[in-house]
């Protein structure tokens, strides 16, 4: 199950890279298990390490985030979901 949990953090990590422009994020696992984020390989680390779930938390909370695209009918779904009850 390892490789899924670094398939996870990985992508968290290349979103970050894609969302920052910066391609010289880099992420390294303990050997407990837990995670951590430098800025370059070998980079003092930007973390401490982190759970799988608290690290992927972190990474998506850093940089830019992006818009999510709304449409027409997303708006109009979403309207409908807050009316209020007679």
């Amino acid at each position: 199950m390892a490789s899924a949990r670094s398939t996870r953090a990985s992508a968290a990590v290349e979103r970050l890279k894609r969302r920052t422009g910066h391609t010289g994020y880099s992420m390294a696992r303990t050997a407990d298990g837990s995670f951590f984020l430098s800025e370059t390989p070998g980079a003092p680390p930007l973390c401490a390490p982190l759970e799988l779930d608290d690290f992927v938390a972190f990474v998506n909370g850093l940089g830019p985030q992006e818009v999510k695209r709304m449409t027409k009918n997303d708006l109009a779904f979403e309207k409908q979901l807050v009316k209020k009850k007679p």
